[in-house]
């Protein structure tokens, strides 16, 4: 199973622009090369990655083979209400990791 790493702040006041990090273990195959003997190595990429704040999508990425291994990401968002940031990060052949984080609003 791959590893997330998601770093959100515990506290923010109402309002407050907080940013988020996360970034997750993965090796991005980019399906272009070819092992000594010739053979195509397949194409296992995360495809996309998505953020929801109490069931709200705040960011949504979509990745193509170009994308580095272990995919950082960084973004930011409004803290409005307490509750818990749902991490999803979705790949070729199955792959599926999801991650959460509490944020206290006050």
């Amino acid at each position: 199973m791959a590893r997330a790493l998601i770093m959100v702040p515990a506290t923010a006041r109402r309002g407050e622009i907080v940013e988020i990090k996360a970034t997750v273990a993965h090796p991005m195959e980019s399906g272009f090369r070819h092992t000594q003997l010739g053979t195509l190595i397949p194409r296992d990429i995360v495809t996309q990655f998505v953020c929801t704040y109490n069931g709200v999508e705040v960011f949504s990425a979509e990745f193509f083979p170009a994308i580095s291994a272990n995919p950082f990401i960084s973004f930011s968002t409004v803290a409005t209400e307490s509750g818990t940031l749902v991490f999803n990060w979705i790949g070729d052949n199955g792959f599926s990791v999801t991650e959460s984080a509490a944020i206290s609003v006050s």
